[in-house]
This record gives structure tokens, sequence and C-alpha cells, in this order.
């Protein structure tokens, strides 16, 4: 799906810097810090791996979207390196998870689905809304597209979370738990290779193009 939409015309060098973009990074920002508060806590009481797993993506969103605030107003040369940032950090997430979850296969865990569905939705709902608010700034820079990304990634991701709920609830088993745990972190490597692959042609074509005072921001 982070494939489905890749070829995007580049920013034209002023939308970073809207302040409607600024307000929608801060709202983004504060959603996802509170959620990762509320996603490790029950995560932890619930033993489910996916809620832990989601709430550290809230807390790497969150982190981003701190990036994103601090590199909005610079040229495109930084914005485009601090989504560099955000890739890796998107891949490091999908390469723990994996990790985590072929832990969980051979330590065994009870998930508790009654917990993982009700902050599942929780999450869901707060991720809609952080995406239908980024939905405008899609195509813009590879800053921008990240943002974008992560919070598409994180509504599929609760959607999974939810399903993986009804799985535990409906088998008695965590392997539902655990699959979505893998798959988040599908999404996570997936969209990381989408972000590395814009931002290393906006660096490339920046390079091509000859300084100016506009470049250094404000």
């Amino acid at each position: 799906m982070a494939k489905s939409c890749c070829d995007v015309p580049q920013d034209t060098g002023t939308s970073h810097n809207d302040p409607q973009w600024r307000r929608v990074l801060w709202f983004a920002l504060f959603a996802n810090a509170a959620m990762f508060g509320v996603e490790i806590v029950a995560g932890v009481t619930a033993d489910s791996r996916a809620l832990q797993a989601d709430a550290l993506d809230f807390f790497g969103d969150a982190a981003n979207y701190a990036i994103s605030l601090f590199v909005a107003g610079m040229a495109l040369q930084w914005r485009t390196r601090a989504a560099l940032v955000k890739g890796a950090t998107m891949l490091a997430f999908g390469l723990w998870v994996i990790g985590y979850a072929i832990y969980g296969f051979f330590v065994g865990s009870d998930p508790e689905p009654q917990t993982m569905g009700m902050i599942g939705a929780l999450a869901l709902i707060v991720n809609i809304v952080v995406a239908l608010m980024l939905l405008r700034f899609r195509n813009g820079d590879a800053n921008m597209r990240s943002a974008w990304i992560c919070s598409r990634n994180d509504a599929i991701g609760n959607i999974a979370v939810l399903m993986a709920a009804l799985g535990v609830l409906g088998t008695g088993s965590a392997i539902p738990d655990l699959l979505v745990a893998s798959i988040m972190a599908g999404l996570a490597v997936w969209g990381s290779i989408d972000v590395f692959a814009q931002a290393r042609s906006e660096l490339a074509s920046d390079k091509n193009e000859p300084l100016s005072t506009a470049d250094f921001g404000n």
C-alpha cells in the first residue's frame, strides 16, 4: 500500500512552512504522545505484544512529528535529511517488532482481548483523525509524505489490533496477537522503503540546483 502512490509531484518549497501544517503537526505530536502512555500501560497490563508494539509506534511517531516541526522552515535538503531519519526509525521499529514477535512465539503470552479491543478502538479513532488532518499534505515533500505514511499505516495497524483481539477472544490463543505484531512490522518496513526512495530522489535533485538565500529558511 505504501507503494501505491509513490509518483507524486515535488513540493513547491512553500507548503512546508504553512501555519496549518505546523498546527496539524502539533496536534499529531500531542495525540501520539498521549496514546503512547495509554497503550504502553494497557499493553503491559493485558500482556499484549500488539498493543505494546503499537505503543512504541506512537512514541516513534511523536518523535517524528517533533522532528518535522523542528525542520519545517528549513531548506529542502535539511527537511529531506529529517525524512531519512524518520525512515530509519520506521525501519528500526519494524525490525524490533519482528524480533519481539518471534520471542513471543517461543516464550508464550496470554493477551487479554477485552483490553486489546477497547484500547485498539481508541487508538484507531486517534489515528484516523490525525490521518485525515494530514491528508492534504500527502503529496508534499518527503518530510510531509513520511508523516502521512506513518499516520496511515498506524490506522491500518489499529484495525489489525482489533482483528487480533477478536481472534484471541475466539480462539483463546496468543497467535493472533503475535501475527498482528508481525503485520505492523511489515507496514513499518514497507513505509520506510517508500520514504527512503523519495528522500534520496529529492537529495539528488537538490544537489543539481543552485543555492539561493531562500534555501536557508526563515
